[in-house]
């Protein structure tokens, strides 16, 4: 099986970028001989392993009889396994290999993050695709190796498990391993933040020591960018808040006394130097009525903006053009805790047109053909368990047809067998026999700011629990829909409540606060991790809308063709008329008081102590 390329040195950049195209070439031409191998390859490694055991498969490496015996699954049929494995059974459960740690998918199962076994080999493997990144990018943006990327990258709180693994998102756990941090030095991977600034757990201290150093280097500075697009956009509204303090300290040569973390302040004295020039031009800058083009007017040299836009996050793009003038947004890699899967090779396209080629060797991939409830966008027919057709139907990478939708159902080396990922991909086009894929969304996700994901099902509950505070008013919803704000920075759930109020005393506004925190107190534990310790989501707002405000909601999409008969209220809208609609027809405002609780680790887990 074709091996990635390993990183060259700066002397053989162009040798080496050459190398890593011409392994995407052999492994995209030859697909489904490579996946055959990588599917041989994780049964051989664990064919005696308890769960290909439980299900049958007697020793069995071959497409044919894997497909026929292995069930499909989703997370909650081998939560069990998982459970164990969490509290200290070392036996070989799911993998030959031991477990070395679980990354937290962003993804929940009864409000808690979901679990995801990883090896220790894994990493090399996931190192491995971000090492396709750059040369890709090079061969349409020239003379990246010449300068730095400045990216915001910040480390996640993480937990022990009963069984003392470690429980973490999968980019914290790459951030603190030995092949990011020893990395070999590599132009392409040279930042301007130091990686004592993204290890730091202190997410201000974080964000203030990475913006400083990225200020002090500007002119360096030639690509930009974090995660997600939301993300980036709170570094720029970090900077709105703080940048006299950044002024003062480039001006100074010294750092802010609220920068305590030792390692911190060591890294960013190697960079800062006393630059009351540097500072005059930032505060020109910053203090000037408008903020647009602020991206490229500090960072000149910026050629692109390298984050997620794609799915949930193209709600931010008009932000991003406005703070970068246009700058290409780019997408370079496709990942989850599952499984890295691929890579774009069109990196410049737009936003909307991004597909990802995902790449044969990091895992194997099977796709669920998806069938839309009439068409409508981000109503998913999706069967929690399959029956045996639909089983039947689950098709390999190279058989996939163009313009279908999927699911992706993944085959990792560290123990998940025919896992459904819960992504919606849909075929764009092929590389030579690899498909690209345009991502679509996550299954019957309807509310996203960050990486939280809230499903219809969770609001309806959250706002059942939230409506007993009106009962002793005699009031009561009467119909509700949400929306994700990303005006504000954090963005923040809206939700538009119409009432019904048959009491006499008016109900007071400290009750719908209450209702805003105990909604926010039954969400999940990624929303609330947001909002309590990253800072990432703002306060749950309530907006009370004036009664038959619903109605009109029904008159409008029945004038764009919505059946009356078949017409349901939509728990999320996304449409600006709708939003304008709904805006237009506020009474009164509430915002949650105080941030939900969270603490990390799963409830369970902290129940045992």
């Amino acid at each position: 099986m074709p091996e990635a390329p390993k990183l060259a040195e700066h002397s053989v950049v162009s040798e080496n970028n050459n190398r890593v195209l011409q392994f995407i070439e052999e492994v995209t031409t030859n697909a489904d001989e490579v996946q055959k191998n990588v599917l041989a390859e994780i049964l051989t490694q664990n064919i005696h392993v308890e769960y290909l055991q439980r299900h049958g498969l007697n020793g069995h490496t071959d497409r044919d009889t894997f497909k026929k015996i292995m069930p499909a699954i989703t997370y909650e049929d081998i939560l069990t396994d998982i459970t164990r494995i969490a509290n200290g059974d070392k036996s070989q459960i799911l993998c030959s290999q031991p477990i070395s740690e679980f990354l937290t998918s962003s993804g929940t199962s009864g409000g808690e993050r979901k679990l995801m076994p990883t090896i220790e080999e894994e990493l090399a493997r996931r190192s491995q695709l971000y090492s396709l990144l750059m040369p890709v990018m090079s061969q349409f943006v020239a003379d990246l190796e010449k300068g730095k990327g400045m990216y915001f990258l910040f480390i996640k709180s993480e937990a022990k498990t009963p069984g003392g693994l470690p429980a973490r998102p999968v980019l914290t756990s790459y951030y603190k391993s030995s092949h990011f941090k020893n990395r070999r030095p590599d132009p392409y991977t040279n930042y301007t933040s130091p990686n004592e600034t993204i290890l730091c757990s202190d997410s201000y201290q974080s964000m203030y020591s990475q913006m400083l150093c990225g200020l002090c280097q500007n002119k360096e500075v030639l690509r930009v960018g974090a995660v997600f697009a939301s993300g980036f956009i709170r570094a720029i509204r970090f900077l709105e808040k703080h940048w006299p303090l950044l002024c003062h300290d480039i001006r100074a040569g010294t750092i802010n006394s609220q920068i305590t973390d030792p390692s911190v302040r060591e890294s960013v004295m190697k960079i800062l130097k006393p630059d009351p020039k540097l500072a005059d031009f930032v505060e020109v800058e910053c203090s000037k009525d408008s903020w647009q083009g602020i991206i490229t007017r500090l960072w000149p040299n910026t050629k692109y903006i390298d984050v997620i836009v794609t799915g949930t996050m193209s709600q931010y793009i008009p932000t991003l053009d406005y703070y970068s003038n246009d700058l290409p947004l780019v997408c370079t890699m496709y990942a989850s805790s599952e499984c890295y899967f691929g890579v774009n090779l069109n990196p410049l396209c737009k936003p909307s047109e991004v597909a990802y080629t995902l790449i044969p060797t990091m895992g194997y991939f099977e796709f669920l053909p998806v069938h839309r409830n009439n068409g409508v966008a981000n109503s998913i027919s999706m069967p929690k368990s399959l029956n045996e057709k639909e089983q039947q139907e689950l098709v390999d990478l190279v058989d996939v047809k163009i313009g279908q939708e999927y699911e992706l159902v993944v085959t990792t080396y560290a123990g998940l067998y025919r896992y459904r990922v819960g992504d919606v991909l849909r075929v764009a086009g092929f590389k030579n026999n690899a498909p690209q894929f345009n991502f679509i969304c996550r299954k019957n996700v309807v509310l996203s700011i960050d990486s939280d994901k809230t499903d219809e099902v969770e609001l309806q509950n959250a706002v059942k629990n939230a409506v007993t505070h009106l009962m002793p008013f005699d009031a009561h919803v009467t119909e509700y829909t949400s929306y994700a704000d990303t005006y504000t920075i954090p963005g923040h759930y809206v939700l538009f409540w119409e009432l019904n109020v048959n009491g006499s005393t008016p109900v007071p506004p400290s009750v719908f606060e209450d209702c805003c925190l105990t909604i926010e107190e039954s969400l999940n534990s990624v929303y609330r991790q947001g909002r309590a310790s990253d800072k990432s989501i703002g306060p749950l707002e309530i907006k009370v809308v004036e009664s038959g405000t619903f109605d009109k909601l029904m008159d409008y999409a029945i004038s764009l063709g919505a059946s009356i008969n078949q017409y349901k209220t939509p728990r999320c809208v996304k449409f600006a008329p709708i939003v304008e609609l709904l805006n237009s027809r506020v009474v009164s405002s509430y915002f949650s008081p105080k941030c939900p609780k969270w603490i990390p680790g799963h409830k369970q887990w902290n129940n045992m102590n």
